[in-house]
């Protein structure tokens, strides 16, 4: 490692004195909001519609639901799972499960019931919490087939505010549970006054998280992030940012996932700033809320930001407040970044990251503006960290020069120590303590780092590798593509040939021979889609992940 062309860092000397300085992050996020408590203790720490929760407040109501389940028997270490959108619910069970010493397993509250229950047995869990519609429709038997789970705690997310949107809060309030049920009501369990238990200090060491991913392949893994993992990210993107402390953070990416988790939670708790939560992505929503609360951070993924860029109502006013937008969990392409400065002002900032490497790795900082790779169109992620080496390898682990393609190969204090209770998928994904990732980038002389796709993703045609990331590139700069995706179909000729899904941006008029045609101006003859299918919409994760595995299915 020490011979490696990589280990001089050469990203740091293009990074500001304050970035490249050493951080002293908060032991757990725990000891970071403590702290807040205390800088800060009537300022709102959420906002949920028309409901505020001071730091005060969410203390005492976190150390109650911390205490409720120390009275249920939830002990140190054990796991408590947590499936609930974007609400104060959601921040009151993570810190109560905290505060009583537990391991927090996020849930995507899209899962359904096999999902979930694989999660609940795989993970040990202990404790549940969700949504009182999630128990009612299909939670309730699942939990009665994982015998670990001995407590459940549900929550209306109707509770906390009044205003009642119609477009993403649309549902009826279910009874509240009676005393022979087995689940307890959030809310109302906060609102005892129960305090934490004692003796329950979490570490840096201690896991935070056990957050399932596919990981580089396969089916989901748990990978282990430790409340140092989560803090020494958090504390980089406090400092690396110059956002006001206190100021507003609006949670577009999901609070259950990795970039949700770091980037707007625990930052925001880092800087003793406001959460502002929505429930979900809805774009109108989101842009009423942006007028609202002026909002100085967001992250999210590049098809949130095409949903708010297509919307009827969307003016550059929305955007006047932010200070810095990233861009997370999903490629950016180069021509959504210039669209989107053009009609709205704000320079969207790329960022490369892994649920294994506790979200980002890698991102634009503020005073620079990404590269373009003149010779393949990829917009860079960004630079590396101080903290971090980031390495581009070869299949046997050896450097590839600067320029040239590899894996990406990520070390730092942000990497995971492996999966939970997978020694063999560990020392394969984390060789001598460094992930990889499975993604093949490249790397500048200057330190820019570049992704050019997934391992996995790449097609085959005709002995020729395609790229599925640069079609979707050249896609996006027709003016009617509103999102794309590229993948490879079984040729009897070619072995593979490259097919596009798109959906259209509002208005437009495009057929798929056009789009076909349009590529082929610009792309060598075996890349260009040679079919093209024009949806609706394409299938993504919750976090906006377009799912290229979906559309690689047989329709």
């Amino acid at each position: 490692m020490n011979g490696s062309i990589y280990a001089s860092k050469p990203w740091t000397a293009l990074l500001s004195e304050a970035q490249r300085a050493p951080v002293h992050p908060a032991e757990t996020v725990v000891h970071a909001f403590r702290a807040a408590v205390d800088r800060a203790p009537g300022h709102p720490a959420l906002a949920y519609f028309d409901g505020r929760l001071t730091y005060r407040e969410t203390d005492e109501l976190s150390d109650s639901v911390a205490g409720h389940l120390a009275a249920e028997g939830l002990r140190r270490g054990d796991r408590v799972a947590i499936m609930l959108q974007n609400s104060p619910h959601f921040v009151l069970a993570l810190l109560g499960a905290w505060k009583a010493g537990a391991t927090v397993v996020p849930l995507n509250p899209m899962y359904k019931s096999g999902e979930v229950g694989h999660v609940l047995k795989d993970a040990g869990v202990t404790a549940l919490i969700c949504s009182d519609r999630a128990w009612e429709s299909y939670l309730r038997d699942t939990v009665l087939a994982a015998p670990s789970v001995r407590i459940a705690v549900t929550a209306c997310e109707l509770d906390l505010q009044t205003t009642n949107d119609p477009r993403v809060l649309g549902f009826e309030r279910l009874p509240a549970p009676g005393p022979d049920d087995r689940q307890a009501d959030l809310v109302t369990v906060a609102r005892r006054g129960l305090a934490a238990p004692q003796g329950r200090e979490l570490t840096a060491s201690d896991v935070a998280l056990i957050s399932y991913t596919s990981g580089t392949s396969g089916t989901p893994k748990g990978a282990l992030n430790s409340q140092g993992n989560i803090m020494v990210n958090a504390e980089r993107q406090r400092t690396g940012h110059p956002i006001a402390e206190g100021s507003a953070y609006f949670a577009l990416a999901p609070l259950f996932h990795i970039t949700g988790m770091v980037c707007q939670l625990a930052t925001c708790i880092a800087n003793a700033g406001t959460l502002v939560l929505a429930y979900r992505f809805e774009a109108s929503v989101v842009l009423e809320a942006f007028a609202e609360h002026r909002p100085a951070y967001t992250v999210g993924p590049s098809t949130a930001f095409m949903a708010l860029a297509a919307h009827p109502e969307v003016t550059r006013e929305h955007f006047t407040s932010f200070q810095v937008i990233s861009s997370g969990g999903a490629p950016l392409p180069p021509a959504l970044v210039e669209k989107f400065r053009e009609g709205f002002g704000p320079y969207i900032r790329n960022g490369y990251g892994l649920t294994e490497c506790t979200a980002p790795c890698a991102a634009v900082p503020p005073e620079h503006e990404a590269p373009v790779d003149p010779v393949s169109g990829t917009l860079s992620v960004g630079l590396p960290g101080p903290d971090s080496v980031v390495r581009i390898i070869d299949e046997s682990g050896a450097d590839v020069p600067f320029g040239e393609q590899g894996e990406i190969a990520v070390r730092g204090p942000q990497v995971v120590s492996g999966y939970w209770n997978l020694p063999e998928a560990t020392e394969a994904a984390f060789p001598d303590g460094e992930l990889r990732t499975g993604d093949i980038g490249f790397m500048d002389a200057a330190g820019w780092l570049y992704v050019v796709d997934r391992k996995k993703d790449m097609i085959n045609a005709s002995g020729f590798k395609v790229w599925p990331r640069e079609v979707e590139d050249v896609l996006y700069t027709h003016p009617a593509v509103r999102e794309a995706a590229v993948v490879g179909v079984s040729d009897s000729y070619r072995g593979e040939t490259v097919r596009a899904y798109v959906s259209l941006r509002p208005g437009a008029d495009v057929g798929p021979g056009e789009l076909s045609a349009y590529c082929e101006e610009r792309l060598a003859a075996y890349k260009y889609p040679r079919e093209v299918e024009i949806l609706t919409e394409l299938p993504k994760t919750a976090s906006g992940k377009i799912l290229r595995r979906e559309l690689r299915s047989p329709r």
